[in-house]
């Protein structure tokens, strides 16, 4: 069952149920230890300034145990600044948390360079752990095929990279190379020539 099979389901139940929030220290929070982002120190230095001069824009996720999912560069830049609290809400995934700053507006100067900050700092601070990605990616429970091609996990894991897992096709569907393509280009010169004449 799908997600959002399963929010049809509870629609009744979520809709009479109150969103409650709740305060609690930054550092009760848990950072991911297999954070397959590693992180840069220019990305980290972006995030810290963003937050001093902006103050918090987005949420960060955390699992029912208080485990950071995503947002462990901002959690660690928030506590380094002196931010000391977090404000708490419980939900299962099937309605979206807005953070509404009551304090900004998005056509100011400040509101726009949130904007910017927050998909820069996204942009700059990423670096794929190839270890963590790796291990993750051999975990036969975990799907990394919606998020990477097969091309790119090669490209990030280099020999570490998982083997493509094909599947079968009935040999009536199994068309030969040849028959691909009846045209073919050379990507490299640019020579063209049709399969099976002589070039």
């Amino acid at each position: 069952m799908s997600l959002i099979d399963d929010q049809n389901d509870r629609a009744a139940q979520r809709d009479a149920a109150p969103v409650h929030s709740t305060v609690t220290p930054l550092t009760d929070l848990t950072p991911d230890e297999r954070n397959a982002n590693a992180g840069t120190e220019r990305g980290r230095a972006m995030v810290e300034e963003s937050l001093r001069r902006y103050g918090a824009g987005r949420s960060i996720l955390a699992d029912k145990a208080g485990r950071i999912v995503s947002g462990n560069t901002t959690h660690e830049a928030a506590i380094d600044i002196g931010l000391t609290d977090a404000v708490i809400v419980k939900t299962d995934g099937t309605k979206l948390v807005v953070v509404q700053r009551t304090d900004l507006d998005l056509d100011s100067p400040a509101g726009r360079a949130l904007a910017l900050a927050d998909n820069r700092t996204s942009e700059v601070g990423l670096s794929w752990d190839p270890g963590v990605l790796a291990e993750l990616a051999a975990d036969e429970a975990i799907d990394l095929s919606m998020l990477f091609s097969n091309l790119e996990m090669a490209s990030l894991l280099g020999s570490d990279a998982p083997t493509p897992r094909f599947e079968p096709v009935d040999a009536a569907d199994n068309t030969r190379l040849d028959q691909l393509a009846p045209d073919t280009k050379c990507p490299a010169c640019g020579h063209a020539w049709h399969q099976g004449a002589k070039s």
